[in-house]
């Protein structure tokens, strides 16, 4: 890779910025990458997605597959048209693809759900009875609250990767007799840092417990292997995957999904529905998705998998230098403390949670987007206990997030670097108020677009 030194000066702040420019490798484009933004001081500007943690844009692959599918679109599983059976070899070879991404047993099952949140409900319905649940208090909230019963155990907030094996360790040994499952996360939402989910599933695997990873925001930065990991699920959104059409899967052993009751009662589900006594519920993934699947939801995701599966080395290495250049430029804002559980040095994907002393967060977030076109996210980012452990004694309730991914560009960090120093040394450029609890230009002038509103 070549790189080229460049200098620049921030006309707002003043600040000369001299940097390396590193050659980004060529990812996957998505679609909005050359979109426009209104701003209040006028004119527009290329908007700086820096929220992808949240939701990521759609690739433009996965928009050309769901363009070509549409005119196909029909029944799938019983229907006798042409176009049935092409959407039903879709739905169903989409399967296979995901298997595949994971890195899945040939055995396991795949599950087409909503959405991360929906995986782990349904999977939280199919345990059996007194099964012994352990999860980390720095677990998403789609994670955390699935588990109910007096049998689910929070094991806190970890000091290190070493802690929480220690943790699940002992609370595994503490568990009573009968099922168990350790609930685990492949990188952390809110710092972007990557859990030791091998060493944690052995274990697990050692006290005889099962494991579902939380693979949400792991998967779209590097790849994800059920085998190599040792895990027995993993449950992933496609609107994080850059496929925003809705779907989502849970992958993994399928005894526990086929014993249990179905997620969802209604047809598909169905072997038989006699005139009295009992129905006959199918098995396998139709027990648990009843009801007209989300066929393009599905091609979506399926696709967008595939994608980023052919493109995962150039994948890493672009969300790498990008994240490397993102938090060199922010050690040079005065004030800024980077969010982290396990150390500053341990391996992230590219999600950083900051704070800047003095700053309201919503303010930063609002100043951003309305003044600099960029958008990030503010809050706790659905892991509360996470967030404000990490807030503690700073006096702060709420955080900053910065999410690369495919669509982030050097422009973009260089951008929000440039923008955190003049906001901190000169403060908003617009006058700001709280509407509802959030910040919001006074008199905004920009216009939404119309078709859309």
């Amino acid at each position: 890779m070549s790189s080229a030194v460049r200098s620049s000066r921030d006309e707002t702040a003043g600040i000369p910025i001299w940097s390396i420019v590193d050659s980004v490798p060529t990812v996957p484009a998505v679609v909005g990458a050359q979109l426009r933004v209104p701003l209040v001081t006028g004119g527009s500007i290329e908007y700086a997605n820096l929220d992808h943690g949240a939701s990521a844009p759609c690739l433009t692959a996965v928009r050309d597959a769901v363009n070509e599918l549409l005119p196909w679109y029909a029944s799938v599983h019983r229907g006798a048209g042409f176009a049935s059976q092409v959407c039903t070899r879709v739905y169903e070879g989409a399967r296979d693809v995901l298997r595949r991404f994971v890195g899945a047993r040939r055995t396991d099952s795949v599950i087409f759900t909503r959405n991360t949140t929906d995986s782990l409900n349904l999977l939280a319905t199919a345990l059996p009875a007194d099964t012994s649940v352990v999860v980390f208090d720095t677990e998403h909230h789609a994670a955390l609250l699935p588990w109910a019963g007096d049998r689910v155990r929070t094991l806190g907030i970890p000091a290190d990767p070493q802690d929480a094996v220690r943790l699940l360790d002992a609370a595994l040994a503490d568990c009573a007799d009968g099922p168990k499952l350790a609930v685990l996360t492949g990188a952390s939402n809110v710092t972007g840092e990557v859990w030791p989910v091998a060493e944690l599933a052995r274990v697990a695997r050692r006290h005889g417990a099962r494991t579902v990873l939380d693979a949400a925001q792991l998967a779209p930065h590097r790849p994800v292997r059920i085998a190599e990991l040792g895990v027995d699920h993993v449950v992933l959104s496609g609107h994080k995957l850059y496929a925003p059409f809705g779907a989502g899967a849970l992958i993994g052993r399928d005894d526990w999904l086929d014993a249990a009751e179905p997620y969802l009662a209604g047809g598909g589900a169905t072997r038989s529905v006699p005139d009295t006594g009992e129905i006959d519920w199918n098995t396998g993934p139709e027990r648990h998705e009843a009801g007209s699947p989300n066929t393009v939801g599905v091609h979506a995701l399926a696709t967008a998998c595939a994608a980023l599966a052919d493109h995962a080395d150039a994948i890493t290495g672009h969300e790498e230098l990008l994240l490397q250049r993102l938090r060199r430029g922010l050690r040079g804002v005065p004030g800024l403390r980077e969010l982290s559980l396990f150390g500053a040095e341990h391996d992230r994907v590219g999600v950083v949670g900051f704070i800047v002393d003095g700053h309201d967060p919503g303010l930063i977030a609002a100043a951003l987007a309305a003044e600099h076109g960029i958008g990030v996210r503010d809050g706790l980012f659905c892991a509360h206990r996470a967030v404000r452990h990490l807030l503690a004694g700073s006096g702060e309730q709420r955080a900053v997030r910065i999410s690369l991914g495919l669509g982030t560009t050097v422009e973009h960090v260089d951008r929000i670097v440039r923008a955190l120093r003049g906001l901190v040394a000169y403060g908003p450029q617009w006058r700001y108020e709280q509407v509802d609890g959030r910040w919001a230009p006074v008199d905004d002038p920009r216009e939404f677009p119309a078709s859309l509103v």
